[in-house]
């Protein structure tokens, strides 16, 4: 039987773009998705545009579970989205990001149904703001090997995909950080199996510039202290060089492969 996919968007205040990333998961061809959209209190307008979607005949019961109340961040969002999941398999798209087209999560379902994996990634492209089709950056991936997250190596967050049976292990988001969670939580997941995940060289993902990590030097700065932590907390040897190879590795993602 072909799994079932929950995608988790969380959003707040982000009427500019929230519409697209619904379109973009209700316009999959992949019939077994459940959709989960956890608002954390808009008052932009973009309640009004999640209700549009969730009213219009031809979207009728794409979106399985909205709810717009306050939160404490973007991970509190993303861990409600989790405990209301129950598909087989988790991934998330951001409410300003998009998936690069209608057969992504198809191919996802397929790998996880042909390899016998519990984590799936793929490369992703940096996108400009106003317009989703300029190219930025491009994050070239790579294959896994435990040793290279020694290395700062990380895939892109929005492109993994990991069986729910692999959160109930790893346990919720740390929200008492607010930004590195997401690289707290990939480090957790990825060495609960570092036998069973599958690279796709495919660019599956695009992702808008200017989030909270990367819109500012403080933003930077923030990131770098809590990847910092992350490290420590994971138990990571040399974290300082870690932390250095990983900012590095970012570089190369502006020079087109």
């Amino acid at each position: 039987m072909p799994p079932i996919i929950s995608i988790i968007t969380a959003v707040f205040n982000d009427k500019d773009f929230i519409g697209d990333a619904i379109k973009s998961v209700l316009g999959q061809t992949y019939p077994q998705i459940e959709y989960i959209i956890i608002d954390g209190g808009s008052t932009d307008g973009t309640i009004d545009i999640i209700k549009k979607f969730a009213s219009q005949s031809g979207y009728a019961n794409k979106i399985s579970i909205w709810k717009s109340e306050p939160d404490i961040g973007i991970y509190d969002a993303l861990n409600k989205g989790i405990n209301l999941a129950s598909g087989d398999i988790i991934g998330f798209l951001h409410s300003d990001d998009l998936f690069a087209d209608e057969k992504v999560i198809e191919k996802f379902a397929g790998i996880f149904t042909s390899a016998d994996v519990d984590i799936v990634y793929s490369d992703l492209v940096y996108v400009s703001r106003k317009d989703k089709e300029k190219v930025i950056r491009h994050w070239k991936a790579g294959g896994f090997s435990t040793n290279s997250l020694n290395y700062g190596w990380m895939p892109p967050h929005t492109t993994l995909f990991a069986r729910k049976s692999l959160y109930d292990k790893a346990g919720l988001f740390d929200t008492g950080l607010k930004i590195a969670s997401d690289y707290d939580m990939m480090l957790r997941l990825l060495k609960n199996s570092p036998g069973s995940i599958f690279y796709t060289d495919e660019i599956l993902v695009k992702m808008r510039l200017g989030g909270k990590s990367n819109s500012s030097l403080k933003g930077l700065l923030k990131k770098s202290s809590e990847d910092y932590k992350v490290l420590k907390k994971n138990n990571f040897s040399f974290p300082s060089l870690t932390l250095l190879l990983k900012n590095v590795r970012k570089v190369k993602q502006f020079f087109k492969k």
